[in-house]
């Protein structure tokens, strides 16, 4: 009787596996597209990219913080996911990120500046989504005021808005 527990059991977790890895494919965007990932990446649901719409977006844990920055006179909110928890969501791996923006403007962001600093890619700016006059409506923001090292050119430089694609080398 024991053995015939243990094989049910066996054959209820084989029959689960492929509905776990199903949970780890990464669903098709059915709103408009607001970010690819390529290059580096392991979910893939367009071509050799992973495409995300705000929906998608906004399934990620959300994070929100108050910051200084040199774009916006005293303190401005941003909420949006954690760029770490996105980058996980397309299976991305890689040392070094090249973000572009709808305008081409093109910065590096060492891979690593994910899982150093709560770096979020804000979908919303004191409390309102972000129109492309806005710098939306992707915007890469740092916690500039948690660390003297995040107040410099380096990473105001790194802080790409109107995100509109991320190339994993």
């Amino acid at each position: 009787m024991r053995r015939l527990g243990i094989l049910l059991l066996l054959l209820g977790l084989a029959a689960a596996a492929p509905l776990a890895a199903a949970a780890d494919v990464l669903a098709k965007p059915t709103g408009k597209v607001v970010l690819v990932i390529s290059g580096g990446v392991g979910q893939r649901n367009q071509g050799d990219a992973a495409a995300f719409d705000m929906a998608m977006l906004g399934k990620l844990p959300q994070r929100s913080f108050s910051t200084h920055t040199p774009w916006y006179p005293g303190l401005t909110r941003f909420s949006g996911p954690l760029l770490r928890d996105v980058l996980a969501a397309a299976g991305a791996h890689g040392k070094l990120l090249k973000a572009v923006a709808l305008n081409d403007y093109k910065t590096d962001i060492p891979f690593d500046d994910a899982s150093r600093f709560d770096v979020i890619l804000a979908t919303q700016m004191n409390g309102k989504p972000m129109p492309v006059r806005e710098k939306g409506p992707l915007f890469i923001v740092y916690p500039y005021d948690s660390q003297e090292e995040l107040r410099s050119e380096l990473y105001y430089n790194r802080s790409a808005w109107q995100l509109k694609s991320l190339l994993v080398h």
